[in-house]
């Protein structure tokens, strides 16, 4: 396991304010454990707050004292990870660690439920049915509420990257309804070991605001911005060497091509791979080859990267007043993402196209550990990061 991945781990460290967490989850589910209703606690806080950490000690302790426990991951390369640890920990079996779909299907073919299921990333979850994931439920965190006596979720509405998993915070509350319920928010960022300046910096850039220069404190954090994307790669292929886990990640925005059959991102001297989806048991960050690949928020979304380079897609551009408000749906490649659905529809719809695309560029800003390099296709906006 690299070790990039070991803050995942069963037995991590814990902060004050992630033990008095953990302290909340266990006697909430003890005590509903007791009664009759399903009961729900909520975990949020934003890419990077130590949600899944957190969600590992709470299942290792858990797992051993109710009836067939089950952790439910819909993120496909973190599964892979998840299982791995589970191998060579003590007390953990593979078969707890399910696809919700899975484990649904299976519930329902078998007529059985579980006392506890715990669901990381659950704003990936399935909104609507999706015949193409085999799953034919109208909501699948409101089936696993009623597959299990206690529900614990992790959720964070700002990585929610399609429509067919469309989540906010006000329908999240919906489905949960009068049921038994507690909600905790993580503050402390943990992933990027950057100053709250760039942080807030950041935070800023994806959501809209204007974009404001900013004068950095004496930090060790690495934050560039590149006017070629080939310099760029170059720098992270040396960070790879120095250290491990770099990488070249892109939003979509460029189109397929008949070049080899592989769907290619060009920019001026720049041209790799972009490797969106991963069909192999390693997860994508820890093959070596894939240093020279480009990879998508189907493939680092829940990862750490020691450092990451993002080339920031056609869709995003700069507007006149200055800010990154300029998102524009209809240069979107990736057809997965807006697939149409009947209660989402005129201006919601709209507006749901340019939120997931900020979202999906928030979640890749939120991956380097010790560093974030930026490369923009849109010329004013490269230009004026540039200065």
């Amino acid at each position: 396991m690299n070790n990039e991945y070991q803050a995942l781990t069963f037995d991590a460290e814990l902060t004050a304010e992630q033990q008095t967490t953990l302290k909340q989850m266990i006697t909430f589910t003890q005590t509903a454990m007791t009664q009759p209703e399903h009961a729900v606690f909520v975990l949020q806080g934003e890419a990077g707050t130590g949600k899944s950490v957190l969600l590992n000690h709470f299942f290792a302790q858990m797992a051993q004292k109710v009836e067939a426990p089950r952790f439910l991951v819909n993120h496909p390369e973190l599964l892979k990870v998840y299982r791995q640890i589970a191998g060579a920990t003590p007390g953990l079996l593979k078969k707890f660690f399910e696809r919700p779909t899975t484990f649904i299907n299976k519930a329902h073919k078998q007529n059985t439920q579980v006392d506890l299921a715990v669901i990381d990333e659950a704003h990936l979850l399935l909104s609507k049915a999706d015949h193409y994931n085999n799953y034919y439920g109208n909501n699948q965190l409101a089936d696993i509420i009623n597959l299990s006596h206690v529900t614990i979720l992790v959720f964070d509405p700002e990585q929610v990257l399609k429509t067919k998993s469309y989540w906010t915070t006000k329908q999240l509350q919906q489905v949960i309804g009068e049921r038994p319920q507690q909600w905790v928010q993580l503050q402390q960022q943990f992933r990027l070991q950057a100053p709250v300046e760039l942080l807030n910096w950041l935070n800023d850039f994806v959501s809209g605001e204007i974009i404001k220069p900013i004068e950095l404190p004496a930090t060790d954090y690495d934050f560039r911005v590149y006017d070629d994307a080939e310099a760029m790669r170059q720098q992270i292929v040396a960070r790879n060497q120095e250290v491990g886990m770099a990488r070249i990640t892109a939003t979509s925005g460029y189109p397929s091509t008949l070049d080899g059959g592989k769907h290619y991102i060009t920019e001026g001297q720049f041209k790799l791979p972009w490797d969106q989806y991963n069909f192999t048991s390693i997860p994508w960050a820890e093959q070596p080859q894939t240093i020279d690949e480009v990879g998508s928020i189907y493939t680092v979304q829940g990862f750490d990267l020691s450092y990451i380079g993002i080339i920031i897609g056609p869709p995003f551009y700069l507007t006149a007043d200055k800010r990154l408000g300029g998102v524009n749906p209809e240069l979107a490649t990736d057809v997965e993402v807006f697939k149409h659905r009947a209660d989402l529809s005129g201006t919601d719809y709209e507006n749901s196209k340019v939120a997931l695309l900020r979202n999906s560029l928030n979640v890749l800003l939120k991956r380097g550990v010790k560093g974030t390099y930026l490369y923009a296709h849109d010329p004013k906006l490269r230009d004026w990061l540039n200065q």
